[in-house]
């Protein structure tokens, strides 16, 4: 099975799984079962992903950590769509495909259009702590992230990567609300269900708190985050429930814990 949308028939005269992915590219990101590597076509980016069985050992293990087992392509392919259909931006499909009935040995294709003229947020962010932003061009920032966090969560899709790094943003930004646009990306391990379990939620806040831990963020900031995320006053938003801050504060300083430390210049002989 492929579907291979209309409008992009004339830029891919492909018509199988095996065509596809016997393509060469720039490549991405290579990890055992799966391949992402960049094409052109009339002058336009794409990216396509190839993914292969992942084993029976992975299912498996995946079965008995009592999660649902990633078999392909698939799972980012309803995620995209999901998203659309939240109001959240995200990648374009281009085409899907999978082949194979035997969960483990299924392959499977996602090719998206690349998104132009974009830096990730964890880039446009680096330099924070030592040249502060305008305020308030770190406010829409920080505002936008929640609301996206917050619709994410609220209608049961939890990202399980949810990393500065996983957010980009069209670049040249003007600095007002209006002409931001962020788009979230790397949506291999998206979990999709009618809603959110507090832990996937937790894990979610807490990486993405951990990916900004050292961009020079003030409490403040971190109050604001919390006021928009849930959609509450101040003092609301902090009382409901502060032992949900608490385990996001445990996930992120967890996760800092395993952040290696920082490489040392050598000096110059």
């Amino acid at each position: 099975m492929l579907k291979l949308y209309d409008q992009y028939r004339s830029l891919f005269p492909e018509r199988s799984l095996e065509d596809f992915c016997a393509l060469e590219g720039e490549v991405f990101k290579r990890i055992q079962n799966r391949r992402t590597f960049r094409v052109e076509r009339d002058g336009r980016g794409f990216f396509i992903k190839c993914h292969h069985g992942v084993g029976w050992h992975e299912i498996i293990k995946n079965l008995l950590q009592l999660r649902s087992p990633i078999l392909g392509a698939g799972n980012e392919w309803r995620a995209i769509h999901r998203l659309q259909e939240l109001g959240v931006e995200t990648m374009t499909p281009v085409a899907f495909g999978q082949q194979g009935w035997n969960p483990s040995t299924i392959d499977s294709l996602l090719i998206t259009e690349e998104l132009q003229n974009c830096l990730s947020l964890e880039t446009y962010c680096q330099e924070w702590s030592q040249t502060p932003p305008p305020p308030k061009e770190k406010w829409i920032l920080i505002r936008r992230l929640a609301r996206i966090a917050r619709t994410l969560h609220q209608n049961g899709v939890n990202h399980r990567d949810f990393y500065l790094c996983h957010f980009l943003m069209s670049s040249p930004w003007d600095g007002t609300e209006e002409n931001l646009h962020l788009f979230v990306i790397d949506l291999h391990r998206v979990q999709l269900r009618t809603s959110t379990p507090r832990r996937w939620v937790v894990k979610d806040i807490g990486s993405l708190w951990f990916s900004a831990m050292q961009i020079g963020l003030t409490q403040r900031d971190l109050l604001r985050f919390a006021r928009e995320y849930l959609n509450l006053p101040l003092r609301q938003a902090l009382s409901l429930d502060t032992a949900f801050w608490d385990e996001i504060q445990v996930r992120a300083q967890s996760l800092d814990a395993t952040r290696p430390p920082p490489k040392v210049r050598e000096a110059a002989e």
